[in-house]
C-alpha cells in the first residue's frame, strides 16, 4: 500500500470516528437543543455529495466512509427536527 493510501485511510477512520460520540450522545440523552439546525443541513447534503462523486468516480474510498457519516449526519439531523417540535 502507498504513503498516499494511509493518509486516505487515516482520514477516513477520523471522519466516522469524529461522528459516533456526538451520535451516541444523542442516541443516550435525547438532547439536541444546543446543535445549529442549519449546520446539520449543510452536513447531510456535503455528505450527500461527497458519497455522489465518490459513486460517479467509483471512488470506494469516498464512498464508504462518506455514506457511513451521511447515515450518522441524517440521524443527528433527524433527532434535531424531531426535538423541535
Amino acid at each position: 500500500m502507498q504513503l498516499p493510501s494511509y493518509f486516505g485511510i487515516a482520514a477516513a477512520t477520523c471522519s466516522v470516528a469524529a461522528f459516533v460520540p456526538q451520535a451516541h450522545k444523542i442516541f443516550k440523552t435525547r438532547q439536541t437543543q444546543d446543535l445549529s439546525l442549519p449546520m446539520w443541513i449543510m452536513q447531510v447534503i456535503g455528505f450527500a455529495l461527497w458519497v455522489t462523486y465518490g459513486a460517479t468516480s467509483s471512488n470506494w474510498p469516498i464512498i464508504v466512509p462518506n455514506a457511513i457519516c451521511f447515515l450518522l449526519a441524517c440521524f443527528i439531523l433527524g433527532m434535531k427536527l424531531h426535538q423541535g417540535r
